[in-house]
């Protein structure tokens, strides 16, 4: 576990980043044949990707609700996105073709993704007694003191 920052504290990143939001929704709780094999084609995924930096995932973060599992991801580019969901011989192509195969348009699994690329300076964060986290982990973290003190100070100073 990393260390916790006993002070609050913001992230910028260097440019533009796109943050992708992907999971899958359980429509049918006692189908767990249906589910399980669906949710077990993520976690290789996730070790594939951390695996090779130069493909551009900056951060990664799984999400859970009660019918919801998911991961918030910030990628450096959206071709870098593209080009690991398409690429040939990859594990993403592999699974999704098994996802269509075993489950198609029956009900039984939801799969969703969400896609925003967002331009450098129209982001901002905060984080207070936390590790390195989210956007934390993507750009560069610093004390939130003076111009950084505020959301509407640290847009305005990564706008400049």
């Amino acid at each position: 576990m990393s260390a916790i920052l006993r002070e609050r504290t913001c992230a910028e990143m260097p440019g533009d980043v796109v943050v992708f939001a992907i999971g899958m929704r359980i429509n049918t709780l006692w189908k767990v044949w249906r589910w399980l094999p669906v949710l077990m084609e993520m976690p290789p995924m996730l070790r594939e990707q951390e695996a090779d930096p130069s493909i551009g995932l900056l951060s990664s973060r799984p999400t859970f609700g009660l019918r919801n599992i998911g991961v918030l991801q910030h990628w450096r580019s959206v071709e870098d996105l593209h080009a690991y969901a398409h690429a040939a011989g990859g594990l993403h192509s592999a699974a999704w073709k098994r996802f269509n195969a075993r489950i198609g348009a029956n009900g039984d699994v939801g799969i969703w993704h969400e896609t925003y690329v967002v331009p450098a300076g129209r982001m901002e964060s905060i984080f207070v007694n936390m590790p390195r986290y989210g956007m934390g982990l993507a750009g560069q973290v610093f004390p939130a003191r003076g111009e950084r003190a505020s959301a509407a100070g640290r847009l305005a100073r990564s706008r400049a």
